[in-house]
């Protein structure tokens, strides 16, 4: 794949200014299918307003007026593609504002190409194993994933959160290897409920034995 991420920075709408209406943002919204959008303050980008905020406040009223309710949240433009899908799921937003290494706001991310992206990766194109797993939220880290499975000699090609609730969160990983067995039981070791069934989890497969092994011995 010859793309990076970067090359869907979009910079096509330019960020909301603080003291811009919320009849501005309104407007930029029924024209927008954005969940969220940027504002900046003489040139600083300072959270995002949402449009669930522009629809309740005032119209006559400047957007920073209602800054106490922004979402801060932001992507560097230097994060994998995987961070930056975290923040898409973490912040329920089709949309992410990206500054670089000196904090300047460079442009946005929406939703639609991130998942262009991906579709472009190797998650998709190079053979390899599914995984399904979950966690609660406060308990699981895309770092702590991924150092899990390279632990097992195998490399993750590709992971995206493909549920949520309202204290857990369920992961889809496409690893480098069909054989899962060893990486399986260590996700359970740090407690992750293995959602996907295999044929060859033996930790299952094994207490299904020895249930049956002891039903027979009860039954004698």
């Amino acid at each position: 794949m010859n793309n990076s991420l970067t090359d869907f920075l979009n910079v096509e709408i330019k960020p909301l200014k603080s003291k811009e209406s919320i009849a501005e943002a309104q407007d930029l919204f029924a024209d927008y299918n954005y969940t969220h959008f940027p504002v900046t303050e003489e040139n600083v980008y300072i959270g995002c307003i949402s449009k669930e905020d522009a629809d309740i406040y005032p119209s006559h009223k400047t957007i920073g007026e209602c800054r106490y309710e922004f979402d801060r949240f932001y992507v560097r433009s230097e994060m994998t593609w995987l961070d930056v899908l975290e923040e898409f799921a973490k912040n329920e937003s089709n949309i992410v504002p990206v500054l670089n290494s000196q904090n300047k706001y460079i442009g946005y991310y929406e939703l639609d190409d991130v998942i262009k992206f991906f579709h472009e990766t190797p998650f998709l194109r190079e053979e390899g194993g599914i995984l399904v797993i979950r966690k609660e939220i406060s308990g699981f880290s895309m770092s702590q994933v991924a150092q899990i499975v390279e632990s097992n000699n195998a490399k993750l090609l590709g992971l995206f959160i493909s549920k949520t609730e309202t204290n857990f969160v369920e992961l889809t990983l496409k690893i480098s290897q069909s054989s899962l067995n060893e990486i399986i039981q260590t996700f359970r070791r740090y407690e992750y409920e293995i959602i996907s069934e295999h044929q060859e989890d033996s930790y299952l497969k094994n207490l299904k034995d020895r249930s049956d092994y002891l039903d027979k011995y009860l039954n004698i």
